[in-house]
Order: structure tokens, then sequence, then C-alpha cells
């Protein structure tokens, strides 16, 4: 384990479901517990209820501010309080942005991702975000954007400058949030999330597994991404990436299986989303990715890099994707695939 000092608070109680959730934390157990072949297959029939299950969206991750961030989020290397060796730097100019967005584009992706090392955006750098936003949106690319929460009117004016979709991952399951973030309260997210919503951005909100936590309250983590209302239009999984200096390096890995079943359970849980193979994709090797396919994963993060750690190359993704007979998503909008909040409203 690292040495790095953190303070942990005391495990929090876990939010309260609706008592008409579709999805109580029981239920999502169960498919858990599921023999894993019954599980992909009852998954693999729902993917294919909804999307094409030869198609993988193609989305690129671009750092655009690394490092520095006043949080102390357990598992991340870009923390300020953590030495990982990465570097703080500041906002990237625009003409960087653009470039990486070029060439992401020019290998096949459709969806453009902004992550930055904040809390919080402060009002000037906001001003920069929504300049980056017009401009890949005008090379007809989707848009996202990771910032940390948002405050008062600030999704308004991304979702004015044309953002399709905020990224803000619940993370885990609320009773061990605080064993992993302390500088933040799970009820931020969620209010995060609200004001997203309410500006009329799709949701990008996944988790992090691998992180210590047991299958329940994996469970638990679906179950409160499977009863947002509507569940979010993107739902990334990603495995931990243990970076040397944060708190959860050295903690017991995840079986791998586990994270398919994970991906599976995701599946049928939000059935019209996409379920992206996010973090630690580099290190599960093609078979496992398969997979993750077959469990009704059909989006990744594809480029050298995600945010500060290493992502599978270009060219192995295509030879990935070629040997399963897979293709990527047009660009084309495809009104089939895209969930919508009325559409979603109704699958709850």
């Amino acid at each position: 384990m690292s040495s790095q000092p953190i303070t942990f608070q005391p495990a929090a109680k876990p939010l309260v479901l609706p008592a008409d959730a579709k999805w109580p934390v029981e239920a999502v157990l169960e498919l858990f517990n599921l023999p894993f072949n019954e599980l992909l297959y009852k998954a693999q029939q729902v993917h294919r209820e909804h999307f094409d299950p030869t198609e993988v969206e193609l989305a690129t991750l671009l750092s655009i501010k690394t490092g520095g961030c006043p949080e102390d989020c357990g598992y991340c290397p870009q923390a300020a309080r953590y030495d990982t060796g990465v570097t703080a730097q500041k906002i990237l100019p625009l003409d960087e942005v653009l470039a990486a967005a070029r060439q992401a584009k020019a290998h096949g992706a459709t969806r453009f991702c902004m992550g930055a090392a904040w809390r919080e955006p402060k009002d000037r750098d906001l001003e920069r975000v929504e300049e980056m936003v017009r401009e890949v949106k005008a090379l007809g690319m989707e848009t996202c954007a990771t910032l940390g929460m948002l405050g008062e009117g600030q999704a308004e004016r991304l979702k004015g400058a044309g953002l399709d979709y905020y990224n803000h991952n619940l993370d885990t399951a609320p009773e061990i949030y605080g064993d992993i973030i302390t500088t933040r309260d799970y009820q931020n997210r969620l209010d995060t999330l609200d004001s997203v919503r309410g500006a009329g951005i799709k949701v990008c909100c996944g988790g992090i597994v691998g992180m210590g936590e047991s299958r329940l309250q994996r469970a638990g983590l679906v179950a409160q991404l499977a009863n947002l209302t509507p569940y979010p239009e993107s739902v990334p999984v990603n495995n931990l990436v243990q970076v040397e200096g944060t708190p959860l390096h050295g903690i017991e890995k995840l079986d791998l299986f586990e994270f398919v079943r994970t991906v599976a359970v995701a599946r049928i849980t939000m059935p019209k989303a996409r379920v992206r193979l996010s973090a630690g994709r580099r290190q599960m090797g093609e078979a496992i990715q398969a997979l993750c396919f077959l469990a009704g994963a059909n989006s990744i993060f594809y480029g050298d890099k995600l945010l500060t750690t290493g992502n599978p190359e270009v060219e192995e993704d295509r030879a990935l994707l070629d040997k399963l007979g897979m293709h990527s998503r047009s660009s084309a909008f495809d009104a089939r695939c895209e969930v919508t909040a009325a559409d979603t409203t109704q699958a709850q």
C-alpha cells in the first residue's frame, strides 16, 4: 500500500431508493449471482433488442487540464496531495484541443470528451471550455466534458455552447463512498447530475470497480445508476488502474470475470444506455474485452492515453474489432440507438 496519508470518513449510510424502484439492490444482486453463461445470455438478449450487436461507439478523451486537483479521490493520480509523478499543467490552448479532436475524428471517433482536473470550474475557465465545445462541435463530433462539480448556471452555459454530454461518475456505492473520497459527498454528485439534466444535457455517469468493494456493493452502485430518473445515456464502467502513490495502490485486484459480470448487469438494468469500457481496458487483454462486448458493452475510449494512464493503441483496437467482425458507429445520428429522456423515463 502507498504510504501517502488519507483521512477516511466513517462509512456513510446507503441512499434510500424509492419504494417503487424498478431495480432494488436485491434484484441487481440476483443478476450478479446468476451463472456466468446465463447472465451473459440475458445481457446479449437485452442488447440485441436495442442495438446492433456488432457496432461499437468510439470516443476519445483528452485531458485539457492535468493534475493539481485539490480533491482526495483515493484512486486518482491527478490529486495534488499524492506523489504520482503527474505534473500539474495549465489548461490547454484551443489549437491543441482542436488538433487532437481532428486526429480523433480521422481515426473514427464520433465523440470527443474533454476532462479537467478541477473540483469545480471557475467562470473564467468555463469560458475557455465553452469555446472548445463550440469549435469541436463545429467539426461534426459529439461533445462531452468532465469538469467536476458545476455551480449555479454553469450547466446552462455549457448547454448554450452546444455540449451534448456531461460526465460525472458516482464512482462507487454510497455506503463506501466515504472510504474513497472525503472532500465531497455522494449528494454533491447527485446534485451536479440534477443540474446537468435540468439544463438539457445528456448524462454520462458510471463508476469504478476493483476499489475493494464487495459484490453487494457493486450491485448497490448499479442500482443507484439504474434508478436515476432517467438513467444515464452513457455508462462508463472503469476497472481501477492502480497508480503508485495513490492510497488504493497495492489492493487486491478484481477478478476480470467479475468485471464482465458488472458490464452485463449494467446492460440488463439500463438497456438503452451506451455501456462503455473505460479505464483498465489495457490490462484486460483481447479475450476479456470480447466477453465484455458479448455482455453488452458497445462503446470504448479510443486512443493511446486515458487522461493520465495508458489505453490500447488505435491500431490494436482496430485489429480486435476486425477479429470480432465488429464495426465502429457511423458519425451520422442514429435515432434508434440514442436514448432520449422521454424514452428512458418510459423504460423505468
